[in-house]
């Protein structure tokens, strides 16, 4: 018998260790992970210099409280803020701790009430975070959802003007729609928003959680439009599997997230923040990023043409390394198939593949990955050559 909720639909696949792109398993399958722990690990499993730096600080300290002020905190947050050109920090532990702190401030901010997210869209499974969530299947059975959340089609440009007005205090953004099926902005969309919001003094909330940290081939996936958010959020990728999230705001916000008025026991933790430096030092590199970039454009490439002849494939879309394979049938099938063959990905809905690779994933780890998916999409039975 199990001690823990049933709240997770687990794999047959137990760890046993991890390091770069593979995962061995406890009975000695050796896995190539295209997940990195949901987004996590942009750098592949355990990476020496993340490593180095979490022992480093453990030999001095776990953790002493916000009561004290903490320099590796400063450090983290100027690096956040260099890299996304906005100024302010508040660390927490997780997206939906980012969201729900950025909810929060846009509310207090603007003393407006109301936020437009939109359909498909996901910010998290706390109450204010699952209110701006755009998908009904994370909702059912717990009742009223908190109010003034009002949710749109997303890249619907009309429907968004007809919705903001001067009680709107924010709209909440994905650039890139995660779990509702690698969704992409489009950029005349972004340009509707960017005046709405200067037009209503509404404010611009961009969930970074799975899109930032590199992921897309920028530091921020925002940064691919002509547009400077006023919050965003980040988590995920930021601590390399320790658990970090953080609030990044403009310099205007300040007053509005004073003494007293937000806090988190654990949220700006040495351990994980010392994860965070060493992750950001690598990352936001324009040598590494120039590489993911290179290796995503490869990887798309490569999916296109092996799987695009496929009856089963649908579409193929994306941004940098974060890409959605929408198939004809149910994507659990697919992914069934794909663990036999030692090939981890998710799903991004009901009938899209999601593939997360590390960054720094190897061309010949990529040609591995593509011709896994051709064999396991071949053998599903409702795919044809």
């Amino acid at each position: 018998m199990s001690h823990l909720f049933p709240t997770y639909g687990r794999w047959e696949v137990e760890p046993e260790s991890a390091k770069g792109s593979y995962i061995k398993a406890v009975d000695g399958k050796n896995y190539l992970d295209f997940t990195s722990g949901i987004g996590v690990c942009n750098l592949g499993h355990c990476h020496p210099e993340v490593e180095d730096a979490v022992l480093k600080q453990m030999k001095k300290y776990w953790h002493v409280s916000n009561l004290f002020p903490q320099s590796i905190q400063e450090q983290a947050a100027k690096q956040l803020a260099v890299a996304s050109g906005l100024d302010l920090v508040f660390f927490a532990n997780s997206g939906a701790e980012a969201n729900e702190a950025a909810i929060k401030l846009a509310r207090k901010a603007t003393n407006r009430s109301k936020i437009i997210s939109f359909t498909n869209s996901f910010h998290g499974r706390t109450f204010g975070s699952m209110a701006a969530t755009g998908q009904d299947k994370i909702k059912q059975g717990f009742g009223p959802m908190l109010e003034t959340f009002v949710h749109l089609p997303f890249n619907d440009s009309a429907a968004l003007l007809a919705e903001i007005d001067d009680q709107t205090a924010a709209i909440v953004l994905e650039i890139v729609q995660g779990e509702g099926g690698i969704n992409v902005v489009e950029a005349e969309f972004i340009a509707t928003i960017k005046k709405a919001c200067e037009e209503k003094g509404a404010l611009l909330i961009v969930d970074e959680i799975q899109t930032g940290i590199g992921r897309t081939g920028k530091p921020f996936a925002f940064q691919h439009y002509p547009i400077v958010p006023d919050i965003i959020t980040v988590a995920k990728g930021l601590g390399s599997g320790f658990p970090i999230g953080a609030v990044v705001g403009s310099g205007k916000l300040k007053d509005a997230f004073g003494p007293g008025s937000h806090g988190s026991t654990f949220g700006g933790n040495p351990v994980a923040l010392s994860a965070a430096l060493a992750t950001m030092k690598i990352v936001f590199s324009e040598t590494f990023l120039n590489e993911a970039v290179n290796t995503g454009q490869y990887l798309f490439t490569q999916l296109e043409a092996k799987l695009g002849h496929l009856e089963i494939v649908k579409d193929i879309r994306g941004l940098g390394l974060m890409i959605g394979i929408e198939i004809s049938g149910q994507v659990a099938e697919v992914l069934g198939e794909l663990r036999l063959n030692e090939f981890l990905a998710l799903p991004a809905g009901k009938n899209v593949i999601r593939l997360l690779p590390p960054l720094n994933v190897e061309k010949n780890e990529v040609d591995k990955a593509v011709e896994l998916l051709l064999k396991s999409l071949s053998n599903v039975p409702s795919a044809a050559v």
